[in-house]
Formats: C-alpha cells, structure tokens, sequence
C-alpha cells in the first residue's frame, strides 16, 4: 500500500506539469518517497484545527518541486481539489509555480530563492524552542522528583536539495543553527548530484555531511531514496537527538523517465512517450489526474494515527496549563497563539529625554525598545553582532542561548543573510521579531525582505549609520543608494524619522501594522528634540513640521537628520531674504502615498517650487519635484575622512545646503 500511495502522489505530480505545460518532473519522481514518508510517519496535523500551534511544520525548500507538495497536501487531506491541481501554475489559482504562504492551506512557507526555506525553517525550529521554554507542566516523577513535562514540543521538517545547499544563506543558517542545539529542526537532503545546467560534479564536491557535522549537527545517510523504511528509521533516529539532524537521501533525479538521472529531467514536463512508459511502470492508468480511493484513505489513515493522540493528547495538557498553571489568565500566551497580532498605543508614552538635550537617535531607539518588551511580550530581536553600535538589546530581557531559549535577545552573529531568513521564521511562529545592522548592509539582506513583503510578515528591519556623516568608516559603510532600494519593494513602510517624537510615531505605527514589514532607519547623529515634530503625523507619513508665516513661496521636503537643517534654513532665509519656505518632513514615503488626494495636496500643492534634502541616492524622488536641480541629495559613494570634511566634500554642510536652497528659490 505505501508504494501505491508514493505512486499515485508520482502520478498527479507528473499530471499536473503535464496540464501546465510547464514545472519540475524531476523532483517528482526522485522525492516522493522522501515527502510521503515525513507525512504518513511523523508530521503531526489536525485539518480540523490548521493553526493548531503545536503542529509540525514541513518546508519545502526546495520550492520548484511544488508539484510534489501539492499532490501530498491533497492526498493528505487538505481543502484541495482535483481542479486545484489542474490549475497548476494558472494565474489565480490556489497551486501556483513555487509554494506561496497564504495561497495554497498547508504551506508554511513561501519557497523560492534557493536557500531561503532552509533558513526560515531554522528561523521557526528557534521559535519553537524559545515558546518551549515559556511554558511547561510539573509532574511527579518516579522518585518524587518534579519533572517539567513541554507543552509545545513540534518539529519542524525541510526539504531541501543541492542548490539549497549550494547557497551561502543555507551555510550563514545551519552555522547558527548547530550553535543553538536546534534537536526540533530536521533535514531531508534530497541528494541527487544534479542541477539545472548538469552534474555536481562541476560545481558541489564538498562531503556535505561533513560539513554539517562541523556545523554540530547530526548526520546520516540513507542509501537507496526509494526506501521508505529506511528513511523512516532515519527520521526516527534524528528525533531523538539533542542537535540539528540532516539526513543525506541519494535519490535519482526524475527516477522511471527515459532521462532519469541527467539534468535533462529537472526542469520541463516529459513527452507524451515517456508519461506513457512511466505510468506502466507505476502501474498507474494512463489517463491523467486518477485518483485511488485505497491509497487516499490508506494515507490519511496513517497521518491520522500518529496525529490525532498527539493532538488530544496536547488540547489536554493546554487546557491544564491555562487552568492550572496560568490561572485563566492566558493573555500573554495569545500574543503567540493567536497569530502574533499586536495593537499598541506609544504616543503618550514620555519623552527620555529632555527638551533641552541631545542624544543618538540609536540610544533613543534602544529606549524605546526596552518599553515595547515591556508591553509586548513576544516581541523579540537581535543584530549581526552589532548591538553594540546598532543599540539593539533588551537590557529587561535575558539572553535566548542554547542552554536557555527563554530570553529576548537573539545572537544572530555576522549572518546579515540568514538573519533576515531566521526572522521571517520567527513570524511565521507569531513573533514580533526585529533584527538590525547598518544600513549599507541591507543589501544582505534584500532576498529576505522581499519575502517578508510577499508572505505580508510584520518584520522590523533596524538599520543605523544612515548616511555619509558616519564619516571615517568610508564609502563602504556610507549608505547611498540603500534608502532608494528599501522604497522600490513593494509592501514595505520605509521610516526615517528626525527625532525621538517621530522614532515614538513610527515605532507605533510599526507595531499597529500587522500585515507587512517595515524598514527603520535610524541615525548616530546626536539630535534634539523638535519642538513641531510630531508623533501621531508618522502614520500620515508627511506632515507640515514648519509652516509659512505669510506667502508660500517654496517647500523643502526632508527625512531624517536633514529636516533640523531644513527648519533652520528656512528660518534664517525668512529672516534674511524674506524667502517663506514651508518644510514637510517626510519620515514614510509609502504612508503618504497611501493618502487620500486632498491630503497630499494640502500638504504639497500643485505648482509650488518643491525642494528635496537627503543624504541618499535622489532615485524615487522625482514624483515631488519638478527636475533634477531641485534634488538636493547624494548620487556617488562617500569617501573616508572626519564627518566634517566628508559632508563639505559632498556639499552636505550647512552653509552649502542653505546657500544651495538660496540659489534655486530666489
């Protein structure tokens, strides 16, 4: 029976590539054993609760073999149809090309980049295991000792092949998991020596073992993929240990077709000759999308008979740990439990610091940061071992180590690339999760803000040193071009606020946005507090910080830092050329876009000479301007020097930005 389930998810597969004309046979044939074997025997679920908390995850990181999952999720059980996956790769349809969090009921996870699944399946094993350390049962033990029972105890399983495995990402991730003792977290290595373009053996040589057994992880080899019992034995094995588990499972890439085993069969449907001679070996009917209704129910039989003790056996224990250990009072819990939602009001919280003082904008944001833990308790971050310069650390929370997950601060390492990964992880476990590094570096971190904007994930990307005034580092840590790339990805907020009022407002606004990730820049620079800035304005994402006294006669938008300037130059020339110049400050472009027409125009109208000040790239700001000579901006790498010297390099000093301002209004 169990080949005849593997044979009947090859069947569909290969079906579905075959309707679409378009898809991955290869992983299909080679893998199937693999996918069938983690859900009949191990992968616990409950249809009739798919959020349950405690159910195990399945990543398929290998997202180009979604033909395969698709076909599993619907012989599994899952709300999917035989239409569904006819609909293969159709626009609109619940089965599309690679795996999509929130389209298809069963993906954990949006797979496509390479790499990205193996790192956001360790992003979510962590999760598991810092909620693990949050909650527990006493129990008695033999010897009348107390033994902490877990109430949250899922796996989380990843398929995953050579090109994941090839990826840095995958590298940056597996080096932290080992270090954190991730035992939830397994690996199902698909090993099949082949990729797009041809053989391995060109490209792949390392012992991959090996490696991640220099990792800290736990290693083992499975032989012949087509033995389902040895996998299993495999998948058994790597439960019990106390580390990360990768299990090497030499498969045949597209195993049946007349091209098994050459890159031939990797990624375009077979030909009518070979679907035919195929499905006789399976001995499967040749007509397309057949469906058995013994190996149907025989599959679901099998899940079911290792999930649903498990299930009931935990809908118990939660309720005796809400009752008993809890007290009823479960509010905490449910900032987990209930999809990591959060609603927050900031804006009356008092200011720290006083009107008279300067401060970093980072140290104010460290501050800020301390009382959100306070409020919020899944909110948790870290930084690419740079909290000490991004002042990005809980000083109310502990440390999350490997001998102790119960803690807010994360040590992400210099892993800029799986940080990013591992966090999406984390809010897919319903985390509020921020992670931070200096701007410059986002570009490490772009693959995996992308996929927070796709799969609509709340992650706070912190960036520091925002601008050519971090001065000696140089050009490579001067950020140009970054601010113009964090604005191009769609459903992305990107904040830059001028000072602690507009940090407040746009931590707020942050935090009351559930459905997407945010970007927030914060500057080194010592600032002062604005007496016009504003805190509730940040959501609006534009708002007047100095208005005229009498006639309009221009308007300089700034962000950051550079609206101080902006508000002392318009003054001065108001005092000394009766110039009246209103200053918008501008702390999220994407919040003001989103205003209705009558707001953005009473903010910046029609016909009004516009100016824009920022230390960045001018890319993106030509919709306010009316040509190149009123962008006041940056468009060519720092340079190393004293912050003085290297701001009077690029004409961004003050008596250059006020005369600069002077000669295009006057």
């Amino acid at each position: 029976m169990e080949q005849e389930i593997i044979n009947n998810i090859k069947a569909l597969g290969i079906d579905m590539i075959n309707e679409a004309k378009s898809g991955h046979p290869g992983i299909v044939l080679g893998a199937a054993p693999i996918i069938y074997t983690v859900f009949a025997k191990h992968l616990n679920m409950n249809l009739n609760d798919p959020s349950w908390f405690n159910r195990d995850r399945f990543v398929m990181s290998a997202g180009h073999g979604s033909a395969l999952l698709y076909a599993t999720l619907y012989m599994a059980g899952y709300p999917l149809t035989l239409d569904d996956l006819k609909n293969f790769r159709k626009l609109g349809s619940k089965t599309p090309g690679h795996p999509e969090y929130g389209v298809t009921p069963g993906v954990e996870v949006s797979t496509g980049p390479l790499g990205q699944g193996f790192a956001t399946a360790v992003g979510m094993a962590l999760g598991d295991k810092i909620i693990e350390s949050k909650y527990f049962l006493n129990r008695k033990g033999t010897f009348g000792n107390t033994i902490k029972e877990k109430i949250f105890d899922h796996n989380v399983y990843c398929l995953c092949g050579d090109g994941d495995l090839m990826e840095g990402i995958a590298s940056e991730a597996a080096s932290l998991a080992g270090s954190y003792k991730l035992n939830n977290l397994i690996a199902l290595y698909d090993s099949n020596k082949i990729s797009l373009d041809g053989t391995t053996n060109f490209t792949f040589n390392e012992n991959v073992l090996e490696r991640f057994k220099a990792y800290g992880w736990h290693t083992d080899l499975v032989s012949n993929g087509n033995d389902y019992k040895e996998i299993d034995k495999a998948i058994a094995k790597a439960k019990d240990e106390n580390k990360p588990s990768i299990i090497e499972i030499r498969t045949t890439i597209g195993d049946g077709s007349l091209l098994a085993g050459t890159n031939a069969v990797h990624g375009k449907p077979l030909t009518p000759e070979d679907i035919l001679q195929l499905k006789q070996k399976l001995g499967w009917s040749t007509k397309p999308f057949i469906v058995s209704e013994r190996a149907v129910n025989n599959f679901r039989a099998e899940i079911q008979s290792h999930s649903k003790a498990k299930y009931d056996e935990w809908a118990k224990e939660y309720r005796e740990l809400v009752n008993n250990v809890l007290g009823g009072n479960n509010q905490e819990l449910n900032y987990i439990l209930k999809g990591g939602k959060t609603s927050i009001d900031l804006c009356d919280i008092p200011s720290k610091i006083s009107r008279d003082d300067k401060e970093e904008m980072r140290v104010t944001s460290q501050k800020i940061i301390d009382e959100i833990g306070l409020k919020i308790p899944n909110f948790i971050g870290g930084s690419a071992d740079l909290r000490s310069s991004t002042d990005t650390y809980f000083t109310n929370k502990g440390d999350i180590t490997r001998e102790n997950y119960n803690g807010g601060n994360i040590w992400f390492g210099v892993r800029e690339h799986a940080m990013g990964a591992i966090s999406n992880g984390l809010a897919l476990t319903n985390f509020r999760v921020f992670n931070s590094t200096f701007l410059t570096f986002s570009d490490y971190l772009k693959p995996a803000i992308r996929m927070s904007a796709l799969m609509h994930l709340p992650v706070t990307y912190i960036f520091t040193h925002d601008s050519i005034s971090i001065g000696s580092d140089g050009p490579t840590h001067q950020p140009i071009e970054q601010l113009a790339m964090l604005r191009s990805i769609p459903n992305l907020n990107v904040y830059r606020p001028c000072d602690e009022n507009e940090l407040i407002g746009a931590w707020n606004d942050i935090l009351n946005t559930n459905d997407k990730p945010s970007a927030l820049v914060v500057s080194k620079d010592q600032v002062p507090v604005l007496a016009a800035s504003k805190r509730k304005e940040v959501s609006l994402g534009a708002y007047i910080i100095r208005k005229e006294k009498e006639q309009l006669h221009g308007i300089i938008i700034a962000t950051g830092t550079e609206v101080h300037k902006a508000c002392l130059i318009a003054e001065q020339l108001y005092q000394s050329h009766k110039l009246d110049i209103r200053v918008v400050s501008m702390p999220c472009m994407e919040r003001f876009l989103e205003q209705s027409d009558e707001y953005q125009k009473s903010i910046l109208p029609e016909g009004v000479r516009t100016i824009v000040i920022e230390a960045a790239s001018s890319f993106g700001w030509h919709r306010f301007v009316y040509s190149d000579k009123y962008l006041i901006t940056v468009n060519d790498f720092g340079a190393s020097g004293t912050k003085d010297e290297v701001l009077k390099k690029f004409n961004f000093y003050y008596e250059s930005l006020k005369s600069r301002v002077l000669d295009i209004l006057s």
